[in-house]
């Protein structure tokens, strides 16, 4: 705008959109800091790599267990094997790192949030083998959608149903794959 505009009004600022951006980014990240939990500790952050490279060393140790196969006729543990052994190397590299880093977060209300996952995770592993796919998964899916992402009733029902049958089409039906199942 020129100065002879005459929709412009006496004594108004010109826009600065620089400082407008500025300002935005400012307050974006005061309101990152203000919800962010305070930080662990490099202590926290080498254990939490800790735990990652045993669980990555366990994956390795059971895709073995599993057998490999060939590259031409791969066995049921090549995959575990190769993203257990990412995991590891992510594991260790975290674990001489580690210390300068400044991302863990100090336990809280919110790390229950993670524990549930977990365990849901590990009682679903469980009762695959004892009674299918079917209902762990759509009791999994259920929790998960409920009462860790906080859903409604009739979205968590209705997107539990669907995503499990979503899973038994593709996975039994299009590919096949022998999975333990009731149905």
């Amino acid at each position: 705008m020129s100065m002879s505009d005459p929709t412009r009004s006496p004594g108004a600022e010109t826009p600065d959109p620089v400082g407008d951006v500025l300002d935005a980014d400012r307050l974006q990240a005061e309101l990152l800091e203000e919800t962010r939990p305070p930080h662990a500790g490099p202590i926290s952050q080498v254990a939490a790599a800790v735990v990652a490279l045993a669980a990555g060393a366990a994956g390795v140790l059971g895709s073995l267990a599993l057998g490999l196969g060939r590259l031409t006729q791969p066995g049921p543990g090549l995959w575990p094997f190769a993203i257990s052994v990412v995991i590891v190397v992510l594991s260790a590299t975290l674990v001489v790192t580690g210390r300068g880093l400044e991302d863990t977060e100090r336990f809280s209300k919110s790390s229950l949030l993670t524990a549930i996952a977990v365990v849901t995770l590990v009682a679903l592993a469980a009762l695959l083998p004892l009674i299918g796919f079917e209902i762990p998964s759509l009791l999994l899916v259920f929790v998960w959608l409920r009462w860790l992402g906080r859903e409604s009733w009739r979205s968590s029902i209705v997107i539990s149903i669907v995503t499990v049958a979503a899973f038994y089409v593709l996975f039994v039906v299009l590919l096949q794959i022998p999975l333990p199942r009731l149905i």
